[in-house]
């Protein structure tokens, strides 16, 4: 019964339960309404069409589970937060967002998962080649500077309002 409780959590952990909210319309003001409306500037406008939701899942754990290859070093908070300062937040200077997670996967012919803590990255931006050379770029510097594999990259069009 243990194992189906867990496989339920886990389909809805990676379901995707968040979703985004609709685009919010301004109200014109009148005198028995609030005199705020929704602005926005340049870089957060009251709505924008053309964005992603941009997750990356980078290991930062200890491995545990069966491998043929070498096993990498856990990441210490002060690694992460430093990767953080010189690696994405100059590409994402407007903001982002960070969730501690539990990550497991499957090797090619291994009896068991491979387990480890997780930080998962999202970043709403607009759908570019150049904010795409951005997220790929934090990849590659997570593996050059890890020795990972990879880091998974998952996407999906939003509608975003500031």
């Amino acid at each position: 019964m243990k194992s189906h409780a867990l496989l339920f959590a886990l389909v809805l952990a990676a379901s995707g339960c968040a979703t985004a909210a609709p685009a919010a319309k301004p109200v014109a003001p009148t005198p028995a309404t609030d005199t705020a409306t929704l602005q926005g500037d340049a870089a957060r406008p009251d709505a924008a069409a053309g964005w992603v939701r941009s997750e990356l899942y980078f290991g930062v754990g200890e491995e545990s589970g069966a491998s043929e290859r070498k096993q990498t070093d856990a990441i210490t908070e002060a690694q992460w937060r430093a990767f953080l300062d010189k690696q994405v937040t100059p590409r994402f200077p407007d903001g982002l967002t960070v969730f501690d997670a539990y990550g497991q996967w499957l090797f090619r012919g291994a009896a068991e998962p491979n387990r480890l803590r997780t930080k998962v990255l999202v970043v709403l931006h607009e759908n570019t080649p150049q904010r795409r050379a951005d997220i790929e770029a934090i990849r590659l510097a997570w593996k050059q500077a890890t020795g990972h594999q990879s880091v998974l990259w998952a996407q999906q069009a939003v509608e975003v309002s500031f």
